[in-house]
């Protein structure tokens, strides 16, 4: 972080009023364009899913209609950790860290698991080193990786279930996945931003999420 990155101007107590409630108006208007967003979201129409896919748990092998435990909607994190693999994707578990209380969730009829290619040890081995007490189920003995159009990469998948019938309603990646970064949102909050080189001219040198490692690696 190069300690000549311009700073904001320094100006009296009225004209930062000034300033931040112009920016609030933008603000405003964001958070209207984004709800607009999220109820076309919502109305997307959805593609039935053989609810019948198996993985490997520490419960033993469950169905994916399984994974909803009772709930009408699951989430589901595409995790980027692959069979031999010893540690799992850096952006991957910057998502996963992010993860809050799944009671939250649940609150609202919602389940969140993240599925890996990798092999349920490798897994539960990887937890262990992250600290995390989220749901995982491996994905190693199915083709419901692939049928989700992951080839390789990561993504958040969300399915709806109409009693023993499931289907898929939603799928992102990229940085369709900021969304669930909390930390970007703090982040985004601060003057020096993400210090991203396209946030603007003299930001940094870091590509989006290329600075994101482990959180026992800083």
């Amino acid at each position: 972080m190069s300690e000549t990155m311009a700073l904001p101007e320094i100006v009296s107590q009225d004209k930062w009023q000034v300033a931040r409630d112009a920016l609030l108006a933008k603000e405003k208007d964001l958070t209207r364009a984004a709800d607009a967003v999220a109820a076309e979201r919502r109305r997307l129409p959805m593609v039935r899913y053989d609810g019948k896919y198996e993985f490997d748990g520490p419960q033993g092998r469950v169905t994916l209609l399984d994974l909803f435990e009772g709930r009408r909607q699951l989430i589901v994190y595409h995790f980027m950790l692959d069979p031999g693999q010893k540690a799992g994707c850096p952006g991957c578990s910057m998502i996963v860290d992010n993860i809050g209380h799944l009671a939250h969730l649940h609150a609202r009829d919602t389940t969140l698991y993240v599925v890996a290619p990798a092999t349920l040890p490798e897994i539960e081995r990887y937890k262990e080193r992250m600290g995390w007490t989220v749901p995982w189920v491996s994905a190693a003995d199915s083709d419901f990786t692939a049928d989700c159009g992951i080839d390789g990469g990561f993504g958040i998948s969300v399915f709806l279930r109409k009693g023993d019938e499931v289907f898929r309603t939603y799928f992102t990646t990229g940085r369709g996945g900021d969304q669930l970064v909390g930390t970007l949102r703090y982040l985004d909050l601060t003057p020096l931003g993400r210090q991203e080189a396209w946030e603007e001219s003299g930001r940094g040198t870091d590509g989006p999420g290329h600075w994101w490692k482990r959180h026992d690696e800083y």
